[in-house]
């Protein structure tokens, strides 16, 4: 799980990323939650990468936000718990 939320942040960021840049990992509870995520973000104009693994038959496995605001995201991602 964690390098497919690191593979998520990489192709999310645009790179050179300022020093006070924080990342946040939040958890979805399976794979259909994470695919209705993915549906908002899109309805919502919200950058992202969907992260899919072939060696899962493509499954979905993460998603990666481009850095932004968090009063951004709060719309789409208030409801997901931190990730622990």
């Amino acid at each position: 799980m964690a390098a497919q939320i690191v593979h998520a942040a990489g192709e999310s960021s645009p790179g050179n990323l300022s020093s006070d840049t924080y990342a946040v990992v939040l958890a979805a509870a399976d794979e259909a939650e994470l695919g209705a995520l993915e549906h908002r973000l899109v309805a919502g104009g919200i950058g992202h990468r969907a992260i899919r693994e072939p060696a899962m038959g493509n499954s979905l496995t993460a998603i990666g936000c481009a850095p932004a605001p968090k009063t951004n995201f709060r719309r789409w991602l208030s409801n997901l718990p931190l990730y622990r």
